[in-house]
């Protein structure tokens, strides 16, 4: 699995006009997931992510966790993080998991930001076109790779 980490101010997904999704301060949370990944990649990823220490605590260091602050999470399926863009121009994305495979991975994700502790967990609408708004703070943004942790 990878992900793009993004703090917020504040973050939401559009559909249709409508918002479907939307968190105040914590993390903007865009998931990729390929063919190899199980359950256990999407608890990695989720315990990471939640106990990253991403937020600045009084002396401006970066020393807490979404859950020290108290955060949130907007989590969004975003199979292009496994675009592969070696070859021509136009990214080829056979490395992405099918939808079968990656809506209930992202779903246990989610789940498990929750039972790490994160209250609330907002999401987008899988495979559905999403007008992403992030409210970027810092700019703090990290990339992470269970292939990596």
């Amino acid at each position: 699995m990878r992900a793009t980490l993004q703090r917020v101010t504040r973050g939401a997904v559009w559909v249709d006009g409508q918002v479907v999704g939307a968190i105040a301060r914590g993390l903007v949370i865009l998931v990729g997931t390929t063919h190899r990944d199980t359950v256990a990649e999407a608890e990695t990823l989720a315990r990471k992510a939640a106990h990253l220490r991403i937020f600045e605590d009084e002396a401006g260091k970066m020393n807490l966790s979404t859950l020290d602050v108290g955060g949130e999470a907007l989590v969004i399926s975003q199979f292009t993080l496994y675009a592969d863009c070696r070859r021509g121009r136009r990214p080829s994305f056979t490395e992405a998991a099918r939808p079968e495979v990656a809506k209930p991975l992202i779903q246990h994700l989610a789940r498990t930001l929750q039972a790490e502790g994160i209250a609330r967990v907002a999401g987008g609408v899988f495979g559905a076109h999403m007008l992403v708004e992030i409210s970027n703070d810092g700019p703090v943004t990290i990339s992470l790779d269970t292939d990596d942790l």
